[in-house]
């Protein structure tokens, strides 16, 4: 391990935002991260880097994981528990998965990112959510240099939300996840407007995980763009979840409003559609813009800073919320 200076981030976020890293070094086992953490303690943990936006220079030690390896740690007729440290790709690790008719995260095919993050954000896609087959996250305590193990009730998990991301932010590292699937009798996610749409044009009754995992791979590369071609992290907000009263004023004069209804008293609304509502869809202010084709998305079309992008999204949020009287919330951290 060696501590290197001044060190450009760009090729480290899924932004592709052009920072400098003070100090910057890697570690490639749980072992070498503890001995970092013994002699510094101001640090800033870097994994896929493909949940956060970077608006400044990082004056802290930046860690970067690349602690890879995945193996079956117990196992039963119905069953598999995989433990996945915590830099493997997530969606080479889905395919690994499909490739071994290994059920639950299908619907969760070609999100960017790596496996560590999954928790913190607890992803989620086409109904399904990752603290469904999540059953342990092992961490390493910043502080005291001790493994903590977290069961999942112990998450907190929530809408794109967990104890890693609000109460014991900073205070934990995540240096694997167990994740249990299913071998056979999987439960199929289907029912999904646009999966249940291809299904149907494919004339597929009775869809197997690779066919829902390959259908959803299709529609997220046709409405998605390639953080590798064009700087992106994926779904900048959240899908607002308002209540019954919201929603009504908001369909009474939006007819085609699409939503999904939680429960009786509240219900979800695409930020996406609040977005394109307002006009932004494909807009641009310099390199720092709006996706052509999902409105959900910002994107670095070449040189914009993270300030630039993060203008862009405060200016968004006040047109939602002039126009729809709705608070948008930022899925992707801000540092």
């Amino acid at each position: 391990m060696k501590i290197q200076q001044n060190v450009n981030l760009k090729n480290y976020n899924t932004f592709g935002v052009s920072v400098l890293a003070k100090q910057f070094v890697e570690v490639q086992t749980p072992k070498e991260l503890k001995k970092i953490l013994a002699h510094h303690k101001n640090i800033f943990i870097l994994n896929g880097g493909s949940n956060m936006l970077l608006t400044k220079d990082i004056e802290k030690l930046v860690v970067k994981l690349n602690i890879t390896g995945k193996q079956v740690v117990k196992e039963t007729n119905e069953h598999v528990f995989v433990k996945v440290n915590t830099s493997e790709n997530w969606h080479n690790f889905v395919l690994w998965c499909v490739d071994k008719n290994y059920g639950g995260i299908e619907n969760l095919s070609l999100i960017p990112g790596n496996v560590g993050a999954s928790p913190i954000q607890n992803i989620g896609a086409y109904g399904v959510e990752v603290k469904d087959v999540i059953t342990t996250v092992n961490c390493l305590d910043i502080e005291k240099l001790t493994k903590k193990v977290f069961k999942t009730d112990a998450c907190n998990f929530g809408y794109r939300n967990s104890i890693f991301k609000k109460e014991e932010k900073g205070k934990y590292i995540i240096t694997s996840v167990v994740f249990k699937l299913t071998k056979q009798n999987h439960t199929i996610h289907s029912d999904y407007g646009a999966i249940k749409t291809q299904l149907e044009a494919k004339k597929i009754k009775k869809p197997s995980i690779k066919d829902i995992s390959d259908i959803v791979i299709a529609i997220r590369s046709e409405k998605l763009p390639n953080p590798k071609e064009l700087g992106n992290s994926g779904s900048f907000f959240k899908n607002p979840i308002v209540s019954k009263t919201v929603f009504t004023k908001i369909q009474k004069d939006n007819k085609e409003l699409p939503f999904y209804e939680i429960d009786s008293d509240n219900y979800k609304i695409p930020a996406g559609w609040l977005i394109e509502q307002c006009e932004f869809k494909g807009k641009k202010n310099g390199d720092a813009g709006v996706h052509e084709k999902q409105a959900l998305v910002l994107v670095n079309y070449g040189n914009a800073t993270g300030v630039e992008i993060l203008n862009l999204a405060d200016k968004i949020k006040k047109e939602v919320t002039t126009k729809f009287g709705i608070t948008l919330e930022t899925e992707v951290n801000i540092f």
